[in-house]
Parts: structure tokens; C-alpha cells; sequence
């Protein structure tokens, strides 16, 4: 796919704020979600304002002057600020065109272009929004538009390589507005780039499969690197490489590493991948240790086999062991996230996880909102239809973007309440995450009926231990 090669934008197209890019949350992050169309709408000629609510108020303002909306859903919880920011923005201003785009927006389009929202963009749609403006802006039909899903026409993912410019940060709230790097007793400004999208993998939860089907798309390495420079010179001292799974390319990866080193040798960095991968690929991790990657997240999901064959997560339970070792052996530190409550998840599960966290000393390593996280089944998921869900699903509940689902054992339904309430007023509060986790276990005891498995030794860790190198931000949902 090629930029719309037309004549420059109309002058009140040029005018700043004319285009909006709406972000409203990244995992705590600068938003990528909003930079780099930000910077294929720059290169048009379009001269767009930035807002993103999750680091900013909203600005009515802003939202009045703009023809153009462009609200970027990559994640659930976006999505949900998303839809309820595209009625602010269409009371402020009843004339514009907004456009939802990211990796929930087409999974969400029919729903989304009911209740306000003009058009939906998904998959590598940083050129069709550009497209779109230029539509909009010549008077030309929205149906020329590549991907684009209007009311009564369906969209459809695009997945074509793209001329990619760095992101652009300009008009971005500072990094000082987001997450930092918690090391060694001080706090350092933090980024996020990204060096590939989607994934090659087809894990049935995760709902970059529908959108992706199991394709990925390098990041040019001079984009990656230019973007680093960019953030550095913003005051970033780490940086989370946003992919979906780094190791999705290795050989990409490693050379996007080696040329950041080069170039900042005192930043360091961490990155998402894959359990498979990191057994696959236990080799490459000294080095990335040497160039500066201080922690790696990788989604366990679970430590019973039967539940990582449901999801298809490609990994077994010895995986998580080895590679948690091979992390180790390389100076590297991993944090796991899971799914704690699945419909199939037993009482004898969910202690296996808070064993698997005292026992190989992962209470600082292992966000205790890990322990609260419910199966999430959003409209589009790869889930629905298989016969294991069809026992338990129940209906969909549009407004907030999910199927339902209940627990065989009403008794883990109640857990996930109580256990997701403790931790958001634990972290609400600051609690040491080790106490937090000895009072979910003393819960998980109480209210499965097993007092014998209430006592934790994570209750008498000292408050004072040095703790890994961290992010301030634990949300992964």
C-alpha cells in the first residue's frame, strides 16, 4: 500500500488540529497507538493535534476544532475509554468525523458505528487513516478508502507493509506523565517503540490472531532507532520495546538491540515474548542482557497443562520452568502474567500459581494484579465456537465489549471478585506486593474452603529487600 499520492490537503486541512488522533490508554505508555499515525499524517501534510485522556484532561476545545477524529482502541480497556470519549467529542462537535481504528475497532465495528463512531480502521492502518483525511478533505468517496468498515459496509484487517517514518511525539504529553523505570531505589523516565506488529502466533484468548491471523510485520530498524533518539532526547533512560512478541524475529530483533547499543550504550530496556520463544531462543538471551535488557514479560497464563492446550498457548507447564532458568542463567529477570480464572481453572490451580510465586521467589517479579486477571472474551475472539467455552459462555455484554462467562464452581466467581478488589485497593494504597500476595492466598483459602493452604511466608519478607528493575505501571489488560 502506497500513500495517497494527491495534491497537498486543502489550506483549512493544513490548519493544526484539523485532524485529531484521540489515544486513551497504553499500558501506561506514551501512546505508539497515536505516534505513528502521527507521523504518516505529518508527512501528508496534515498538521494534527495529539490528545491523550489517559495522561490529560479532555479537551472539549480541541475536540471542536477538529474534521477529523481518530480515536486508537489497541486494547480493551481503550476501547471501553474509547467509546465513552467518542460521545464527548460528538457533543462538542456534532459535524465531525470520527474514526475508531486499532486492533479493536473492526472486532467492535458493528457496535461502534451504532453508537457514534463514523468509520473503523483495523490492522496496519496507519495509511488508509491518512487515505481517510484525504477523503474527507477532497470531498471524495469514503468507499475508495482502503479497509475502511462504514455503516452497512464491512471493513476488513489490512495487512500490507508500510512506508514507515519514525512516530512522532510532538504534542504528546511528556514522558514525566507516564510510567517510569523503578531501579535500585530511584525512579528514570521511561518510552515504548515498537520493531515488529502483530504476531505469528495464534493463541486463541489473544485477540491479535482474528485481526493478524498469524502475521507479523517488521519495523524498519532506522524507524526504531530514530525513535529511540527521539525519546532520549525527551529524558528516557529505558525503553519497552511494545511488541507483541520480540521474538517473533529474532535475527530483526537482535540487530534493532545491537544498533540502540550502539548508539545509547547506557540505556537499558525490556520486552514482551513468548515462553516457546525464550526456550527456542535461550541462546540469544545473554546477549540481550549485555546490550542492556534488564526484565523480559512473558505470558504463563497457567501452570496446568489442560488449560494451556484450551488457549493454545504453544508451551507447556516444564517450558515456564525452563525458561524461567534460562532467564536466570542470563542475568535477566522474567515477569509472568496469567490468566488466573478460566472456566476450567480448579481452586487446586489457582494455589498452584501462588506457589509457583513463593516458591521461586517471584513475588517481585510477578504483579500480584496477575492473580485477579479473568479470561477475557471479547466480540471476534477465536474462542467462541470451541465446544470446551460453549458449558460456560453466556451473553454478550456489548456496552463493556465482552461475552460473559460463568464458573462451573460458583465459589472461584467469588474469588475473582473479592481477589480483584483486594489487589486494586492493595496497589491504590502502595502495599508491598509480597503481602499482597499472603493475603490473596489467606482469601483463596477462606473462600475455597482450604484453611490448610492459608499460610504464606511471603507475609515476613522485609519491606526494605532490594526488589528487580520494574515499570510503576502492572495493568496488562
Amino acid at each position: 500500500m502506497t500513500l495517497d499520492a494527491r495534491a497537498a490537503p486543502p489550506r483549512e486541512w493544513r490548519e493544526e488540529g484539523a485532524v485529531l488522533l484521540v489515544s486513551c490508554y497504553e499500558l501506561g505508555r506514551q501512546p505508539l497507538g497515536a505516534a505513528a499515525p502521527l507521523a504518516f499524517l505529518r508527512r501528508a501534510g496534515f498538521r494534527p493535534a495529539a490528545l491523550d485522556v489517559a495522561a490529560e484532561a479532555f479537551s472539549g476545545e480541541k475536540a471542536a476544532r477538529a474534521r477529523l477524529v481518530g480515536i486508537s482502541v489497541p486494547m480493551h480497556t481503550a476501547l471501553r475509554l474509547g467509546a465513552a470519549v467518542a460521545r464527548r467529542v460528538r457533543a462538542a462537535n456534532p459535524g465531525c468525523h470520527i474514526c475508531f481504528f486499532g486492533l479493536y475497532a473492526l472486532l467492535n465495528a458493528d457496535h461502534l458505528l451504532a453508537n457514534g463512531g463514523d468509520s473503523c480502521l483495523g490492522g496496519e492502518a496507519e495509511a488508509s487513516l491518512v487515505k481517510l483525511a484525504g477523503a474527507l478533505a477532497g470531498g471524495r468517496p469514503l468507499e475508495e478508502v482502503p479497509g475502511l468498515a462504514l455503516p452497512g459496509r464491512p471493513g476488513s484487517p489490512l495487512l500490507e507493509r508500510l512506508p514507515w517514518p519514525a512516530p512522532s511525539r510532538e504534542g504528546l504529553p511528556p514522558l514525566a506523565s507516564y510510567a517510569r523505570l523503578a531501579r535500585g531505589g530511584g525512579m528514570l523516565l521511561a518510552g515504548a517503540v515498537e520493531a515488529s506488529r502483530g504476531c505469528k502466533h495464534l493463541c486463541l484468548h489473544c485477540p491479535i490472531p482474528p485481526v493478524y491471523g498469524g502475521r507479523f510485520f517488521a519495523v524498519p530498524r532506522e524507524a526504531v532507532v530514530e525513535d529511540a533518539r527521539r525519546l532520549v532526547s525527551q529524558g528516557a533512560r529505558h525503553l519497552t520495546f511494545a511488541d507483541p512478541d520480540f521474538l517473533n524475529g529474532p535475527s530483526h530483533s537482535l540487530r534493532v538491540a545491537r544498533a540502540v547499543h550502539a548508539e545509547f550504550p547506557g540505556l537499558t530496556f525490556d520486552f514482551t515474548a513468548k515462553v516457546s520463544h525464550l526456550v527456542k531462543h535461550k541462546g540469544l538471551l545473554p546477549e540481550f542482557a549485555r546490550l542492556g535488557c534488564l526484565f523480559i514479560v512473558s505470558a504463563v497464563e497457567s501452570l496446568s497443562d489442560g488449560i494451556l492446550e484450551k488457549l493454545q498457548k504453544g508451551h507447556t507447564r516444564a517450558q515456564v520452568f525452563e525458561a524461567l532458568a534460562a532467564c536466570r542463567a542470563a542475568g535477566l529477570s522474567l515477569r509472568p502474567s496469567f490468566v488466573a480464572f478460566t472456566p476450567w481453572t480448579a481452586a487446586a490451580d489457582y494455589f498452584e500459581l501462588l506457589d509457583f510465586i513463593e516458591e521461586e521467589n517471584l513475588a517481585d517479579e510477578a504483579d500480584p494484579v496477575q492473580l485477579a486477571i479473568r479470561l477475557l472474551i471479547p466480540p471476534g475472539s477465536a474462542l467462541l465456537g470451541r465446544p470446551g467455552l460453549a458449558p460456560h459462555l453466556r451473553e454478550l455484554d456489548q456496552e463493556n465489549f465482552v461475552h460473559r462467562w460463568a464458573h462451573p464452581d460458583p465459589r472461584m466467581d467469588r474469588l475473582h471478585e473479592e481477589a480483584l478488589a483486594l489487589v486494586e485497593e492493595a496497589a491504590g494504597r502502595g502495599e508491598d506486593p509480597a503481602l499482597t500476595f499472603a493475603r490473596l492466598r489467606a482469601l483463596a483459602a477462606e473462600i475455597l474452603e482450604m484453611p490448610g493452604r492459608a499460610e504464606s511466608a511471603l507475609a515476613g519478607l522485609s519491606p526494605s529487600r532490594a526488589r528487580p528493575p520494574r515499570l510503576t505501571e502492572s495493568w496488562f489488560c
